[in-house]
């Protein structure tokens, strides 16, 4: 079975500490002993800063995506220092070189890859072009909801949904650069046209990405084409 695993910035790297890096790759290395695993990985905190003071200083939207984009590479990097010889030994810099990179059998990590796209967003785009069975994407929330919990207190968790309802929900959502979303609108249509079975999940503890993939077992969202309402 082939894998991709959207790993959020702010649940791999919340603060920059080698520990988190080192549980999610004992994690990734679970997984790929028995799947072909793809990984992408947001940049987090650290990236929305960076932005942040780009904008101060009068950066457009597009320049802050670069910055945002060199920041999820770094933190590739350092996930594959994690992963060491199981993983491919460099971030690839766009979807053809990580189709390419995984013909050596090792784990592909990668960050952003264009202004405009979260990684979110990336690893869609990477899930439907390298024909994946499965994307989870894993957030610093345990599901998609009706809406934004942080903001309306009565937003209730759905446990099964199809894409069309996720692209219903999600164009609610802000795009600019660094913006915090379950997922974002650019990803929700590429699950959409795909129809890739996606599942949304906590990833604060990486057991439970490894329960969702190999046991089928997790507290996610399920996003499939079809399921009894």
């Amino acid at each position: 079975m082939i894998v991709v695993i959207a790993i959020g910035g702010s649940i791999i790297a919340p603060n920059l500490h080698s520990k988190s890096f080192k549980e999610y790759a004992k994690a990734i290395k679970e997984i790929a002993a028995q799947h072909k695993v793809f990984i992408t990985v947001g940049g987090g905190a650290m990236a929305r800063e960076y932005i942040r003071i780009a904008r101060n200083l009068g950066a457009n939207e597009a320049f802050c995506d670069l910055i945002g984009i060199d920041l999820t590479r770094l933190n590739a990097r350092l996930l594959i220092s994690a992963l060491s010889e199981d993983a491919y030994p460099i971030p690839p810099l766009d979807y053809k070189e990580a189709e390419s990179f995984a013909s050596s059998e090792k784990i592909v990590v990668m960050g952003g890859v264009i202004p405009g796209q979260t990684t979110d967003a990336t690893a869609a785009i990477l899930s439907e072009f390298v024909k994946a069975d499965l994307f989870v994407n894993a957030t610093s929330v345990d599901g998609v909801y009706t809406s934004d919990p942080r903001v309306e207190p009565s937003a209730k968790k759905l446990d099964k949904i199809t894409p069309e309802q996720l692209v219903e929900i999600v164009m609610k959502s802000e795009m600019k650069a660094g913006a915090e979303s379950v997922i974002d609108p650019l990803a929700a249509k590429i699950i959409e046209r795909s129809k890739i079975p996606t599942i949304v999940l906590n990833g604060t503890d990486p057991k439970n990405i490894v329960d969702a993939v190999i046991k089928n077992y997790h507290f996610g969202t399920e996003i499939i084409s079809s399921y009894n309402k």
